[in-house]
């Protein structure tokens, strides 16, 4: 299949936005190889800060296969947003609505014409208290199961330096200058689920398989060795309340 042409508003994105990110930051990119150079494909993306997608839409702009990225459905009503957003062709999620699977088939067709379509497995920015990838979501990998596409694992740090998640007491903090670390690895390997039902189990089975990948990845950009386990922010929240209730007054 072709791969899809980057295309005027695409260029115009990155007329905008890489100027101050070249200016502003440090970069150091690895694993271009193991994007593909034709055909559709999948990368799963590590979330840790408000503006981790511009460092990786920079880095694969860079590898010449531009990301569809799934946005929250509220992006595409902000005006200037909402319009870059749908020029550039990224794919609006629905959560919890009947208009929910439209980004799923969106996802599917885009990889079944050649494209890229970049998830971030999370759902949302990482709660993990050290910034590790948290337990992922099936999306990414029911694509990928149905389309048997490639699915490469993206880790990335350094945004989160500069622009921390969810602190509100911490500023931005641009300078000294951050290095955006964004690092894919080589596709990760699924084929033992292909011939499988896609059941709830075989879905969550995928996804870990494809989360420890991109932690993988990242445990190499930082030097570290991440938890056995993935924070899972669901079980975390039922514990404080487990806990909140139990300390409560008798």
């Amino acid at each position: 299949m072709s791969r899809r042409r980057i295309g005027f508003w695409y260029r115009l994105a990155a007329v905008i936005a890489k100027p101050p990110l070249v200016v502003l930051f440090k970069r150091d990119w690895r694993g271009m190889e193991h994007i593909p150079a034709d055909g559709g494909f999948i990368t799963a993306v590590n979330h840790n800060s408000y503006l981790d997608p511009l460092s990786y839409a920079h880095f694969q702009y860079n590898t010449g296969r531009v990301p569809r990225l799934l946005a929250k459905a509220g992006l595409f009503r902000t005006p200037f947003v909402g319009m870059m957003l749908r020029g550039t062709g990224q794919i609006p999620v629905y959560r919890e609505t009947s208009d929910a699977m439209d980004a799923f088939r969106a996802a599917v067709d885009a990889i079944e014409r050649g494209e890229c379509v970049a998830f971030y497995p999370e759902g949302t920015l990482t709660r993990d208290p050290e910034m590790w990838p948290m337990a992922g979501k099936t999306g990414a990998a029911r694509v990928a199961l149905l389309t048997r596409a490639p699915v490469i694992p993206v880790a990335q740090w350094g945004a989160n330096l500069a622009v921390p998640p969810y602190a509100k007491e911490k500023k931005i903090r641009l300078f000294p200058r951050k290095t955006l670390q964004v690092q894919a690895g080589p596709p990760v390997d699924l084929s033992r689920f292909y011939d499988r039902q896609p059941t709830p189990e075989v879905l969550r089975e995928a996804t870990e398989v494809i989360m420890a990948a991109v932690t993988e990845q990242l445990e190499i950009v930082r030097g570290e060795k991440a938890p056995a386990q993935p924070y899972d922010h669901r079980t975390a929240r039922a514990e404080q309340r487990r806990k909140a209730e139990g300390e409560g007054p008798k």
